[in-house]
């Protein structure tokens, strides 16, 4: 039982396809990204940005809201 090739038919494109084809576009797909030279006042700007959310994280102690305040006495 041998097979028979087969001849390759040239794929049909459906209208839609063929259509919308030319609004699609190619995807780059490497991504650049470069951060910009700071200034040296930029630096110390974000230098010191920094050091201030680093304190409010740090020293930031939020207190429990009221809701869970009268949970915790309700509990014991």
């Amino acid at each position: 039982m041998g097979r028979k090739s087969k001849k390759k038919k040239a794929k049909k494109i459906s209208m839609k396809k063929e259509k919308y084809l030319k609004f699609r576009k190619e995807k780059n797909t490497a991504i650049d990204i470069t951060m910009p030279e700071l200034t040296p006042e930029q630096n110390k700007q974000k230098q010191e940005d920094e050091m201030k959310i680093g304190r409010f994280l740090r020293f930031n102690k939020n207190p429990p809201q009221k809701e869970l305040k009268e949970k915790m006495l309700k509990r014991r």
